[in-house]
């Protein structure tokens, strides 16, 4: 891993992911599983949560209710996840540290995108509320004939949709199960967060603790505004 990957390059695009992310949702998440877990009387096996961290609410629904020995109860499971982890974003929204600047000042210099895990509606009303719905030209989830991460088909998407080539675009992301797919999409990787291990390590071309780290900020503000290179 060298930072020179990323901190010497100017991306023909951004990619962000959105929990964990430019969102402080994974902890709405955790609260969600536990919330749905104990509605159906259960309790999450041990690392549960870093077993799914990143994983799309579907299989997470599913994993859930085969790890309990219910596996018939994974549509009811899924759906009520999904209402509960609502609920609590609408409650609790929350930008990750850094997040607002970062994104702002990648936008003078790049097209933005977010790919996501999540539903459409909950990644657009998370940005809306954060005031960043506006920076991002396009946001691309799982679909009929998108797959969801750790499939790369997100971020494949999104990069076209940019008009850019994967392996000019950098892909923003806190999790190994969106490590994976930027990875395998052929993108540079930052990755932000705690300190993930390494195997997360070795799929990302750098790793900062915040998207508020300073060198990360001045490495921004340094592109060249794209207005300025017409």
């Amino acid at each position: 891993m060298t930072s020179e990957r990323v901190l010497s390059w100017t991306p023909s695009a951004i990619v962000f992911d959105c929990d964990g992310t430019l969102m402080d949702t994974e902890r709405h998440w955790q609260d969600a599983r536990e919330h749905t877990l104990g509605e159906f009387g259960l309790a999450p096996s041990p690392g549960f949560a870093d077993r799914v961290k990143g994983l799309h609410y579907t299989q997470c629904g599913r994993l859930m209710a085969e790890e309990a020995g219910q596996p018939d109860l994974a549509a009811d499971m899924t759906g009520s996840l999904l209402r509960i982890f609502r609920a609590l974003v609408a409650e609790n929204p929350v930008t990750m540290p850094g997040a607002r600047e970062l994104v702002a000042s990648a936008a003078t210099f790049a097209p933005l995108a977010v790919a996501s895990n999540c539903p459409r509606e909950v990644v657009e009303s998370c940005l809306d509320t954060a005031g960043l719905r506006d920076y991002f030209g396009h946001i691309v989830v799982p679909d009929t004939g998108i797959r969801p991460k750790p499939q790369p088909d997100v971020y494949l998407a999104a990069a076209r949709h940019c008009g850019a080539d994967p392996a000019d675009t950098l892909a923003v992301e806190d999790s190994l199960c969106g490590v994976e797919a930027a990875a395998r999409a052929g993108m540079r990787v930052l990755g932000v967060g705690p300190w993930p291990g390494e195997p997360t390590m070795a799929k990302v071309d750098l790793w900062v603790t915040s998207l508020a780290e300073p060198d990360l900020s001045r490495w921004a503000d340094a592109r060249i505004p794209r207005q300025a290179t017409r």
